[in-house]
């Protein structure tokens, strides 16, 4: 086969230039030949020195543990197109029908993803108190104890335990950037902390609070884990914390149930400042009602709302999104 023998020293040069042109050989694996470094081209390169040789290929590595998984063809279709990776652990949604071949699903994931070190099914809705949800081990490790990396952060947390999902990971640099340095933020339902420790890089002092000791304990450990200092975590129902701290941004991330504690949010928040609350909506009216009850609560309360973005975050079910509404309270 043909090829450029080239320096080792100038190699990663010659080999984006070759790139460039159009010329270099995919799905080989170049050699060394002591301080030289052999690229297999399609055809002669002017200006380079010109051998025969012959390379080993690139296996090519699949992209999708569909294409490797076993399972009856009538119950391929079925096959998730995606799943959540949280640090070095996968949870997957099957339905009924896959639950049989969960074992060898699992195991597909891992030969294809090989940071992932263990993989559970969806056993159950996200219910209760905690907002937790039953896992279903399926292959690799049997632990639920992970460190999550997004955002320039790290995040220890059982996900059995607690409630967390990086599909909110790009909501959450969002706010990080709105967030102005020495600002008060009050995290309201701050689980192991992915938006209080991120914006504590920013803010003066965040407050933190959870109803779920596991997640508190949790957020004490990534306080020191990413070496903050300006998080305040606070084990308890917000409902009696509200009123007693006053913050500049306030962060409602209860989806389902976050318009039940608008007056909590909006006692919390300084005049003028910033509410960043989601809920969900239906595809066909995404804001209305929420608007509706966040002017509602205000009126109560003697107060003006100034809507100031409104967003779908990710789907959330069929024609349904997750959505977030920032508004800002005036006193």
């Amino acid at each position: 086969m043909l090829a450029v023998k080239v320096p080792k020293r100038e190699a990663e040069k010659i080999r984006r230039r070759l790139i460039e042109l159009g010329v270099l050989a995919r799905g080989y694996v170049p050699k060394r030949e002591g301080e030289f470094v052999l690229f297999p081209v399609t055809e002669p390169v002017e200006g380079f020195e010109l051998v025969e040789t012959d390379f080993e290929r690139l296996e090519r590595r699949p992209h999708s543990y569909r294409e490797v998984v076993e399972v009856p063809d009538e119950v391929r279709p079925l096959l998730p197109s995606s799943f959540d990776i949280i640090g070095d652990i996968a949870i997957i949604e099957l339905p009924e029908e896959l639950m049989p071949y969960g074992e060898a699903i699992g195991g597909a994931i891992l030969r294809v993803h090989r940071h992932i070190k263990a993989v559970f099914a969806k056993g159950s809705k996200v219910s209760g108190e905690y907002r937790v949800r039953e896992l279903i081990h399926l292959a690799g490790e049997s632990r639920t104890e992970t460190i999550h990396r997004e955002n320039g952060i790290r995040l220890k947390l059982d996900v059995a335990k607690v409630y967390f999902s990086p599909r909110l990971a790009t909501e959450r640099m969002r706010v990080f950037k709105k967030t102005q340095p020495g600002e008060v933020v009050f995290d309201m339902f701050a689980g192991v902390g992915p938006y209080a420790v991120l914006l504590a890089k920013k803010a003066k002092l965040v407050f933190a609070c959870d109803i779920n000791p596991w997640a508190i304990r949790y957020l004490e450990e990534n306080i020191g884990l990413n070496k903050v200092n300006n998080v305040v975590p606070i084990l308890g129902d917000v409902r009696k914390v509200a009123g007693k701290l006053e913050a500049d941004r306030v962060i409602m991330n209860l989806p389902k149930f976050a318009d039940r504690f608008l007056k909590e949010a909006m006692l919390s928040v300084r005049d003028g400042g910033v509410v960043h609350y989601y809920g969900f909506g239906p595809e066909e009216n995404l804001f209305s009602e929420h608007e509706a009850k966040i002017k509602a609560v205000s009126k109560e309360l003697g107060f003006k709302v100034e809507f100031l973005e409104e967003r779908k975050v990710r789907p959330y079910a069929p024609r349904q999104f997750n959505i977030a509404i920032d508004f800002r309270v005036l006193k």
